[in-house]
């Protein structure tokens, strides 16, 4: 192969990796934090919590910043019975997120792109996160102008800030990480 063929291949895919680049950066200005994924033990806590306390009747499930997909996938995976919705800034996460969505064919998935904070999030009886201080900050925020109730929440890492869970689980890891969990909560 010839370097006019090399760089026929090579250019595309620097495009494409520049144009993911961007698209993380961009998100990440915007909410202070890149994607960022849980980690495999906070991921299998996070479900194990769900699976010992959500009833039989169906749910709404709502991941927080669903980011590249490491916990809304196995929401929908785990629980095809209940409705799951991921939230997602990023341009390419969310968009990896949809493509593995249809691969797998998980109809009980849904994936928006768009800020949590500007949703309507009354119908979810579950809510999922992993999100830095101040979003956890803006969150609780929005609960409270809402007036949302919210029969369930596992925060990953960050505590609400004025709001008691009712338990913490310490993950057996580096940094003992904690998984918040809020039953009926209330504003």
């Amino acid at each position: 192969m010839n370097t006019a063929h090399a760089a026929w291949y090579t250019l595309p895919l620097f495009i494409l990796c520049l144009l993911v680049l961007i698209s993380i950066l961009l998100s990440t200005l915007k909410t202070g934090i890149s994607p960022m994924p849980s980690s495999g033990k906070a991921r299998r806590e996070i479900l194990q919590q769900l699976f010992d306390r959500l009833p039989d009747s169906k749910q709404t499930m709502v991941d927080l910043g669903s980011g590249w997909g490491h916990l809304v996938i196995p929401l929908a995976r785990r629980f095809p019975q209940h409705e799951v919705i991921g939230y997602e800034l990023s341009w390419f996460p969310w968009l990896a997120n949809l493509t593995v969505k249809y691969l797998l064919r998980l109809d009980n998935l849904t994936l928006y792109r768009r800020d949590f904070l500007r949703s309507d999030l009354a119908t979810a009886s579950v809510m999922v996160c992993y999100l830095v201080p101040q979003s956890m900050h803006a969150l609780e925020q929005k609960l409270k102008a809402d007036e949302l109730e919210v029969p369930l929440l596992l925060s990953h890492y960050f505590a609400l800030p004025s709001f008691k869970s009712q338990t913490v689980v310490y993950l057996d890891d580096w940094y003992r990480t904690p998984v918040y969990v809020y039953e009926r909560l209330t504003t």
